[in-house]
């Protein structure tokens, strides 16, 4: 989408980026000729919105779940041609007056004609549609008899037999929701309806020529099913013994497994007798009635009394079991070619009542009658779209060519991707942001330079579960670890129980980096200290429990088991105290060392000296920080959320501090007699270091510290030369050489 128009846009700054200002109904007028590139988004999710879903739903033209630059720009063109007052739709307003429609053109006539529909079948007398008034559509169309979506309901006809049948089609084959929200029947639903009751009629009409046995077909079929298998594994165990009588043993019931389950309750071993054949097998290859099994005599005993060829019979033969089997074939064939089992529910005389009413020309006929409305049900449709786009498009574009209200932080305006607030750690994190895939999110979302926090929320009050990542901009992170809870408040003021999962590290501020590096070096100083006494604390628990190991263990006689000391090693004593000498050695050098190089600084050197250290030590964590905040992009936060961003969204220094607030408290002079006191060695320590600060100034003002290098310089005057002394006589030559002294013994003692 190149800009080949000669428009002349606008721009502004907003957020340190340059961007395109849409701020009149002209700019909108004009918004595709806008050069693609110069777009913030691309295109941008329809699910977690914090937008109207209706509204999205009507500009994903193609249903892909993306709203993208061309969708946009289709319903601007179509919004300003007809709306007469184009700034008015950047107002947002939550009601359209019928005034601002344009009838000028074809488009805005049907709108006008069909708004004016609407009103009446709401029953207001007003000229104006507001957003509440077609909120729920289906109150629009509730009552109607005919809305031109393909569907007919029960108010669609007079006829009683007609509404009867209708129900009859929705309990058995379904239903479809009309435009009003009641269930109702389309014209597919209406052909399978009766195509299902012609099929279950001709189905029982074939199955009258399938059933030998008239109506106790399917009992005698059910009972043969449940024998068959046993009868048929009975004839080759038969058969087995006749071939050779050897095999008898092997086929028959094996007596150990009846021993073995006779010395309890035979009622409840049931299932391990049903297993054993179901009767014993002979050579003469004739099933007894007489000697079933008697987990099978119910069974076997059913099958007698409903097959009339077995009735005088005390046994069978495989033949004759075969000829009942094959006999029931047909039926069986019939049961799986069942047809019309969707209507089987009203019976096979109501579907034959139906195929002679034939009502269905009638039901085809009122659905021809719905489908006329179409084109007047679409206009009403149309009216609803653009109710719902004149209230809400601003905000879209707020959100889409510029992110105004992003940058705005009006409460009353927020960013549709922002989910709402996260108070945790005295701190409250306005800029939330849901989150679909963690994992995904949170390797895209490391490149936008910002502290995020993970946290998994559950409302109990919704029963829901969703994930949100936070972004921290003030404040410490010692606490800030998985693990720890909050609380989160979403859009609507509904609170859920936050827990943090993830934590992606990135500065906060260049102060917070600044005490990075010592933070870090305490933390490994404690981790050591920690380390070191855990180990000892376990080396202190193993010698005792050794100890009381050798204490409670009896020596074996004859054997002398008493714990025998080491001997006292005078070479390795010696080795460790002069590693131990070597080493306190080499640290007091290195302390001379800088004492004697720093030897003559005055204080305020000192000063210095230790500044320039801080700043070599935080200087490059500082630097590397404040880079890092002033290239803080939301972009890859959104990227990582299904958005397109096309430019830089930047949370700098300035623009960060108001995404997250710190509790301040005022100074409370009240005594608490449960507060946290200082211990009595920490006390002494600052009193030792002020005592100290304090003797070092008088000992340097009075010239006391020589001991250490140290030495105060008195100021040096300046000493005015003596005039020329005349030649005197003898007697004056003792004035003369003391005149002579005087200057050396200034320049000695300026020395």
């Amino acid at each position: 989408m190149e800009d080949k128009s000669k428009y002349n846009w606008q721009y502004c700054s907003v957020g340190g980026v340059v961007r395109v200002k849409v701020a009149s109904g002209e700019d909108l007028a004009h918004l595709g000729e806008l050069d693609q590139k110069l777009w913030t988004v691309l295109s941008c999710p329809t699910k977690g919105l914090e937008f109207d879903a209706k509204t999205l739903e009507l500009l994903d033209a193609d249903a892909d779940g993306k709203i993208r630059v061309p969708e946009v720009v289709s319903a601007a063109e179509w919004l300003t041609t007809v709306i007469k007052d184009r700034d008015s739709i950047l107002e947002g307003r939550k009601s359209l007056p019928l005034a601002l429609i344009d009838t000028g053109n074809e488009a805005g006539q049907k709108l006008y004609d069909s708004a004016k529909r609407v009103l009446e079948y709401l029953g207001l007398e007003k000229e104006e549609i507001a957003l509440e008034d077609i909120e729920d559509t289906t109150k629009v169309f509730a009552g109607t008899k005919f809305n031109g979506d393909g569907v007919i309901t029960a108010v669609s006809s007079d006829d009683e037999d007609i509404k009867k049948v209708l129900g009859q089609i929705i309990e058995t084959v379904g239903s479809a929701e009309d435009r009003s929200g009641e269930p109702g029947v389309t014209a597919e639903l209406v052909e399978q309806f009766f195509a299902a009751a012609e099929a279950y009629a001709a189905w029982q009409a074939a199955g009258a020529e399938a059933m030998p046995y008239g109506a106790d077909t399917e009992a005698v079929n059910a009972a043969v099913e449940a024998v068959d298998a046993k009868v048929r594994d009975f004839f080759m165990r038969c058969k087995l013994i006749a071939f050779d009588d050897a095999a008898a043993p092997a086929v028959d019931v094996d007596v150990e497994k009846i021993v073995a389950i006779a010395g309890g309750n035979l009622a409840d071993q049931e299932a391990e007798i049903a297993e054993y054949p179901i009767a014993r097998p002979c050579k003469e290859q004739v099933l007894p009635f007489t000697g079933i099994n008697p987990a099978w005599k119910a069974a076997v005993d059913t099958v007698k009394a409903l097959v009339p060829a077995f009735a005088d019979k005390k046994g069978v033969t495989e033949a004759e079991w075969n000829e009942v089997v094959a006999g029931l074939a047909p039926y069986n064939a019939w049961k799986a070619a069942k047809a019309g089992a969707e209507v089987e529910p009203l019976g096979l005389d109501e579907v034959k009542a139906l195929l002679a009413a034939d009502r269905k020309p009638a039901l085809l006929a009122l659905l021809e009658a719905d489908k006329a409305q179409e084109e007047e049900a679409n206009g009403i449709d149309e009216v609803c779209k653009l109710v719902r786009y004149y209230a809400h498009f601003a905000k879209l574009l707020n959100n889409y060519v510029i992110l105004s209200d992003f940058y705005t932080r009006d409460p009353e305006k927020l960013a549709v991707f922002e989910a709402g607030k996260l108070y945790i750690d005295e701190r409250c994190c306005e800029l939330c942001v849901r989150v679909e895939d963690m994992g995904k999110h949170a390797g895209m979302a490391a490149l936008s330079n910002m502290f995020l926090i993970y946290c998994a929320c559950t409302s109990k009050v919704k029963a829901e579960t969703m994930n949100i990542a936070a972004v921290m901009t003030a404040g410490s992170i010692r606490n800030l670890r998985p693990g720890v809870n909050g609380v989160f408040y979403d859009r609507d003021g509904q609170d859920w129980d936050a827990v943090i999962t993830n934590v992606v590290d990135n500065p906060i501020s260049v102060r917070q980096a600044f005490w990075s590096p010592y933070r870090k070096l305490g933390n490994f100083i404690s981790s050591k200290i920690d380390k070191s006494a855990a180990d000892k604390d376990a080396k202190g628990m193993s010698t005792l429990s050794n100890i009381s190991d050798s204490a409670t263990t009896k020596p074996t006689e004859g054997v002398n088991t008493a714990a025998k000391a080491a001997p006292f090693d005078v070479a390795k004593f010696a080795g460790i105290a002069a590693m131990v000498t070597m080493a306190i050695a080499a640290v007091s050098g290195v302390i001379i060392l800088i004492i004697n190089a720093l030897k003559g600084l005055v204080w305020w050197k000192w000063l210095i000296l230790i500044a320039v250290l801080m700043l070599i030590i935080s200087g490059p964590a500082c630097f590397i920080a404040w880079r890092k905040l002033r290239k803080r992009n939301l972009g890859p936060v959104l990227n990582a959320n299904g958005w397109a961003i096309n430019s830089a969204v930047l949370v700098n220094i300035i623009f960060g501090k108001t995404l997250t607030s710190v509790a301040k408290y005022p100074k409370v002079h009240a005594d608490d007699p449960y507060s946290m006191r200082a211990p009595l060695w920490k006390r002494i320590l600052r009193w030792l270091i002020f005592l100290l600060v304090v003797a070092f100034a008088v000992g340097y003002f009075t010239n006391n510290l020589k001991w250490m290098g140290i030495e105060r310089k008195p100021k040096v005057e300046q000493v005015e030369e003596p005039a020329a002394v005349p030649e005197a006589a003898p007697e004056a030559a003792p004035a003369a050489v003391a005149a002579e002294a005087a200057p050396a013994a200034t320049e000695l003692a300026t020395e």
